[in-house]
């Protein structure tokens, strides 16, 4: 097989990149000095130890390429301090000297297309898109003891870098690189693939293949990106991405995406709809830190039927590098997850939690956090102020639900139809009263299922009387839905023995009520004996606990005969001991039910 010739019209720029390529190094074109190393070019400049400086680093910190060449030491712009960049007017996504800056910051913006005046740029630092898709797709072979790569820092990508179902082998990694054309990678198949700090109108992936890792850390891309049905072998890095939408109003389309590890989406800014339908994340899905904006749209996160193996984070992260993951330093700012606009992970599938912690969720009109259906051991709801849209957990079924008072909206705007948990607990106490009040806020109409899972899993965790009062605050909201006789005999068990979830009130009723009878009818005149031949010695405070207790025959009752007054207040006995008799009956086999 002959080797692919090099183009005799490369520029300056394309021909240090072409032979950068063969030696895997890094061609960094922001000085446009050459890289060391390379045929006909004199030595770099070196830093302060004397080491030769070559390719730059995003952190700001010299280190090595994969073949062992230094690379530049770049400092961060002042007055940063992480390693998001900084705004239009200090960092590298400013406007340069005749190079405009990301689209949308100057009249003219083309949907989709060309930035007007990104061609007329430095010539040391352009190269064509044909000339990348030539070594990328039908490169030069490598020289002896190297590996092909292509490394490229500080470029300006002219034309439209089309590698449409292509199969890109060399390990591809772009640093600080301007693209004035959309980026197409549609069924593209590459080994691993990183873009840092660059800008690009638009990426175009769908069906995208990738061996190993997906990097778009710190790159501006106002277009918005697509990676429907896309499969990453390893992770896919988005932190610090800024992304805009697309005409559709996504920013990243990622239906059907398949990851094999971690998703990292930290720090990330999203103006549009993120749609990560049908989704499977082999590890986790991080959104510490991230502001998404879609305020106008239904969703600014649209997750339906997504499958995470481990853990969804909607949470704060900090700046540390590319990541905002990892245990922040003492005292560092972290900046919270917010989100202007729907989030949706309806019938969602999480292996180990959904943690929302300290995240703000501003929500407007019919937008909602809807967890409708999710499955996960661990839903984590602390929350410093409650959505000011409503909150959906239908069908849901958690293992352990972590929450404070404060995650909740008011009245209506909470529903827990069919949601089931397993256990309940919170960072600080939280009265039972306001377990109640939040049952009442998620049932504007009477529903017993909330009432009867609370009830459930603080019996499970041995809090009886708390499950007790829980169940009786159910009954009493029962009472609201009855006709007015259902309400006068529901008010009649509440206050005699509290619907049988308080015995001990049907204890103390018989006995003042007995008390009462045996003074009665001790202080009276003795009744006439219904038998003069057989009757017993009369005894007062025998006859009125016969007259309390139903079906037992103490032998006092049906003795004697009554008159007047007598026989009335013997009669209301006999009615309130039939009372007290059925609604304890009623509360008992209730509790032996639910038990």
């Amino acid at each position: 097989m002959s080797q692919p010739a090099m183009p005799a019209d490369l520029t300056p720029a394309e021909l240090r990149m072409w032979h950068a390529f063969r030696r895997g190094a890094t061609c960094d074109l922001r000085t446009g000095s050459p890289v060391p190393g390379e045929p006909g070019t004199r030595p770099g400049p070196t830093d302060d130890t004397g080491r030769v400086t070559a390719a730059g680093t995003t952190g700001g910190t010299a280190g090595a390429t994969a073949d062992g060449a230094t690379e530049r030491t770049v400092p961060r712009p002042s007055g940063t301090t992480s390693g998001r960049p900084p705004t239009a007017a200090a960092d590298d996504t400013a406007p340069e000297p005749g190079v405009p800056g990301p689209r949308g910051s100057e009249p003219g913006r083309d949907g989709d297309g060309a930035e007007p005046g990104f061609g007329e740029a430095e010539p040391g630092r352009t190269v064509r898109a044909e000339i990348v898709a030539l070594l990328l797709l039908d490169g030069p072979p490598s020289e002896p003891g190297r590996v092909a790569a292509l490394k490229l820092t500080g470029a300006l990508i002219t034309g439209l870098l089309n590698l449409s179902g292509g199969q890109v082998q060399p390990y591809v990694e772009l640093r600080e690189c301007r693209f004035d054309n959309q980026l197409l990678l549609p069924a593209c198949h590459f080994t691993t693939a990183r873009l840092m700090r660059c800008v690009v109108p638009r990426i175009e992936a769908a069906r995208l293949n990738s061996e190993g890792d997906l990097h778009l850390p710190q790159c501006t891309v106002p277009g918005g990106i697509r990676l429907t049905d896309a499969h990453i072998g390893t992770d896919l890095v988005l932190n610090q991405l800024t992304v805009g939408q697309s005409r559709s109003g996504h920013s990243i389309a990622a239906d059907g995406l398949t990851v094999a590890q971690d998703v990292e989406a930290e720090l990330l800014e999203s103006t549009g709809e993120i749609s990560l339908r049908s989704a499977r994340i082999g590890g986790r899905l991080s959104l510490r830190g991230s502001a998404l904006h879609n305020p106008y749209g239904r969703y600014a996160l649209n997750a339906a039927r997504v499958t995470v193996e481990h853990t969804l984070y909607l949470s704060s992260g900090w700046f540390s590098g590319y990541s905002g993951g990892g245990t922040p330093p003492a005292g560092v700012h972290t900046q919270r997850f917010t989100s202007e606009g729907g989030i949706r992970l309806d019938d969602g599938r999480f292996g180990n939690a959904v943690i929302a912690d300290k995240a703000h969720f501003r929500l407007t009109g019919t937008q909602q956090l809807s967890l409708r259906r999710i499955q996960t051991p661990e839903l984590r709801l602390t929350l410093d102020e409650p959505p000011s849209g409503r909150i959906s957990l239908a069908g849901a079924r958690i293992g352990n639900l972590t929450d404070r008072p404060s995650s909740w909206p008011g009245r209506g705007g909470i529903d827990l139809a069919g949601f089931s948990y397993e256990s309940l607990s919170s960072p600080g106490p939280v009265p039972l009263e306001q377990r109640i009040a939040w049952l009442a806020d998620a049932t504007p109409e009477y529903n017993p299922e909330p009432y009867e899972t609370l009830a459930q899993v603080l019996r499970q965790g041995g809090e009886d009387s708390q499950a007790r009062e829980v169940l009786l605050a159910k009954q009493r909201r029962r009472r609201e839905t009855l006709p007015p006789a259902g309400v006068v005999w529901g008010w009649v068990q509440d206050i005699t023995v509290g619907y049988g979830y308080r015995p001990g009130r049907a204890a103390l009723w018989m006995a003042v009520l007995w008390a009462a009878g045996t003074l009665y009818f001790g202080m009276g005149p003795r009744p006439e004996p219904v038998d003069d031949q057989a009757w017993p010695h009369w005894n007062p405070a025998l006859f009125a606990l016969d007259l309390l207790l139903p079906i037992v025959d103490l032998g006092q009752s049906h003795s004697w005969r009554l008159a007047g007054t007598a026989q009335w207040v013997a009669a209301a006995m006999t009615m309130v001991g039939w009372i007290l008799a059925s609604t304890v009956v009623t509360g008992a086999s209730r509790l032996l039910r639910r038990g």
